[in-house]
C-alpha cells in the first residue's frame, strides 16, 4: 500500500497517509489513456462546421445559357459545384464527435494517470486549504514560496475560497473531486489533493470487483 507525507498548507508534514493500492499503485496503461484523453477531447468539439449545397446557395434559378450552339459544357445552374459561386458538392455539416467511453474505462484511465503522478512523485497531499476570504495573492503566494511548484492541479471538496482565488491564476486549476477528469491531470505537472478529497477519489474509482 503506497504511502505519502500528510502535508499542511504551509507544506510542514504533519504525518503520514495511506493511499489505496488499485487506485494509486497500478501499472500504467498509456494506450487505455490516449483512448480515453482523446474521446475526451473529441466530446469538447463544437462540430458546427457547415457549407451549403447548391440547393442551399442562393441565386442560380434559371438555366444559365441555351443547352446548344455555345459551345460551353451544358449547365442546368449557375450555382452548380462546377461554378465559381457554387455549392459544395461534399461539404461538412454539423455532428457530434463524441465518442462512447464505458465509464469503467474512465476510471481505469484516471487509476493510471494518479498512479503516474505519484510514480514520479508529483503529487501531494494537504490536509486541508484554510483561506479567511477568497485571496488570489494568498494562494499563489504558497504554491511558488511554500510549495515551490507551477503548473498545478489543485483537486478538493465544496471549498468555494480555494475556488475563487486559484480561478484567476496562470497555470493552476482548482477542481472538485467530482470534475477530476483525465485531461486536466496530464496537461498539468502536479497534482495537489487535500485529505478528504483523496478520500472521495478513493471511494470513486476503487475496482468494483
Amino acid at each position: 500500500m503506497p504511502t505519502l507525507d500528510l502535508i499542511n498548507q504551509e507544506k510542514t508534514k504533519i504525518g503520514t497517509i495511506d493511499l489505496r493500492e488499485d487506485v494509486f499503485g497500478v501499472t500504467v496503461n498509456i494506450a487505455l489513456v490516449h483512448q480515453v484523453l482523446k474521446a475526451q477531447l473529441a466530446g469538447r468539439r463544437q462540430g458546427t462546421a457547415k457549407t451549403k449545397t447548391k440547393s442551399e446557395v442562393r441565386g442560380g434559378g434559371r438555366k444559365p445559357f441555351r443547352q446548344k450552339g455555345t459551345g460551353n459544357a451544358r449547365q442546368g445552374s449557375s450555382r452548380s459545384p462546377l461554378q465559381p459561386g457554387g455549392g459544395q458538392s461534399f461539404g461538412p455539416v454539423p455532428r457530434s464527435y463524441a465518442q462512447a467511453t464505458p465509464k469503467e474505462m474512465v476510471r481505469g484511465a484516471l487509476r493510471s494517470v494518479l498512479s503516474d503522478r505519484l510514480q514520479s512523485q508529483r503529487l501531494l497531499v494537504v490536509d486541508e486549504f484554510k483561506f479567511e476570504s477568497a485571496k488570489t495573492k494568498v494562494l499563489n503566494g504558497l504554491l511558488k514560496d511554500k510549495f515551490q511548484i507551477d503548473q498545478v492541479l489543485i483537486v478538493d471538496d465544496v471549498n468555494r475560497s480555494l475556488e475563487l482565488s486559484g480561478r484567476n491564476i496562470p497555470r493552476v486549476k482548482v477542481l472538485r473531486t467530482e470534475g477530476l477528469n483525465v485531461y486536466d491531470v496530464v496537461r498539468n505537472e502536479w497534482i495537489v489533493m487535500t485529505k478528504r478529497a483523496v478520500q472521495a477519489v478513493e471511494t470513486r474509482l476503487a475496482p468494483t470487483n
